[in-house]
């Protein structure tokens, strides 16, 4: 029996959610780099009448996925950004205003940051902001060497701490993929869902999937740096190119 089975007997009661990085696109030195793999529009884009909705939920910007996903174009497409605070549809974006801690921490961060390792680079999300190791030497040394530091910080402004593949962000509390998957579901009325994640923040996502009470399959985007999502996924795919092909398999499934 195909993985895919809880969505196809009603697919056009089918969520369908995914992440960004890591899940459509390849994780890179750079974050500003990532692009989703060229064929992932067009797959989406073939599923999109065949479904009840897609929805991309990710930590970016709702703008930045749209764009380095090359997204605009895909029908039936709602984007969830940094974390569920940001709404993309129909080329119209609803955002909040900005959390007050959110300044104090972009004011702060340089002088903190001074002396953290050669390669330590800060990505400035807007209502949210992420500190990068991946390109240090030794990026798993210079995330702890960081994390008590910047849980101070995120305690002191009123902000989370989100942790992810060598990346710590401070981000406005009371929203996470798990609330924003669940809120979605919910709006769209769906009669099962699959969601696709590769990192620790799509553990709410997955937690959220299977608390839905209706059929889940969850995705695990694999990589060799986290493990933990891999324990809770219904099946593990090789990285975004293995999302992308698990897609088009749903989608030529349906039709």
């Amino acid at each position: 029996m195909t993985v895919l089975a809880p969505l196809l007997s009603a697919p056009g009661e089918a969520l369908v959610a995914l992440d960004f990085d890591g899940t459509l696109a390849p994780i890179v030195p750079d974050p500003t780099q990532a692009r989703a793999l060229p064929e992932t529009a067009g797959v989406l884009r073939a599923l999109a009448p065949r479904v009840r909705a897609l929805a991309v939920i990710t930590g970016r910007p709702a703008l930045t996925a749209v764009e380095y996903g090359g997204l605009r174009d895909v029908p039936n497409l709602t984007v969830l950004g940094q974390y569920g605070l940001e709404r993309w549809s129909d080329g119209s974006l609803l955002t909040p205003p900005e959390h007050p801690g959110v300044a104090e921490v972009r004011a702060k961060l340089p002088l903190l940051l001074a002396k953290a390792p050669e390669g330590v680079a800060v990505e400035d999300k807007g209502h949210a902001l992420a500190v990068h190791t991946r390109r240090a030497a030794e990026p798993d040394v210079a995330l702890e060497r960081l994390r008590s530091i910047l849980e101070a910080l995120a305690e002191k402004t009123g902000l989370v701490l989100e942790p992810g593949r060598f990346v710590l962000e401070l981000r406005p509390p009371g929203m996470d993929k798990g609330r924003a998957l669940t809120e979605f579901a919910h709006e769209v009325k769906a009669g099962s869902v699959l969601v696709a994640g590769d990192d620790l923040g799509d553990l709410a996502a997955f937690a959220a999937a299977d608390a839905l009470g209706i059929p889940a399959v969850k995705v695990c985007s694999g990589s060799d740096e986290v493990a933990a999502l891999a324990a809770e996924a219904d099946v593990v795919v090789d990285g975004p190119v293995g999302v992308v092909a698990l897609l088009r398999q749903l989608s030529e499934e349906i039709s």
